[in-house]
């Protein structure tokens, strides 16, 4: 990841207007700043949220609030709680999909 010229910028999130993207289950709400390249974005997972796709996108995730499941294409489960992150390369290990049972807020830049 290469970060374009930009001048020093503080991002107020409750101030970035939320789209909505609804999972197979539940809904995730983004607030997204592009940079170039680069997606950064606050996300916010409603409980019982299953992603409705597979993504092969590589991610940096942090959680902030609640707990995340990230299920691999090939079987394999983590669950991360809040102060816990994952790193994934594209098309990188496996493919990969978010769950949340209790809910949870992430930042994420990809």
């Amino acid at each position: 990841m290469k970060i374009p010229t930009l001048p020093f910028t503080v991002t107020d999130w409750s101030a970035v207007p939320a789209t909505e993207h609804p999972g197979e289950q539940g809904m995730a709400y983004w607030r997204t700043l592009m940079i170039g390249d680069i997606r950064v974005r606050q996300v916010e997972y409603t409980p019982g949220y299953l992603a409705d796709h597979w993504c092969d996108r590589g991610h940096i995730l942090l959680v902030l609030e609640g707990e995340l499941e990230s299920e691999l294409k090939d079987g394999r489960r983590f669950t991360l709680s809040a102060g816990m992150s994952y790193q994934v390369s594209d098309l990188g290990d496996a493919a990969h999909r978010s769950f949340t049972p209790k809910g949870a807020k992430l930042f994420i830049v990809d």
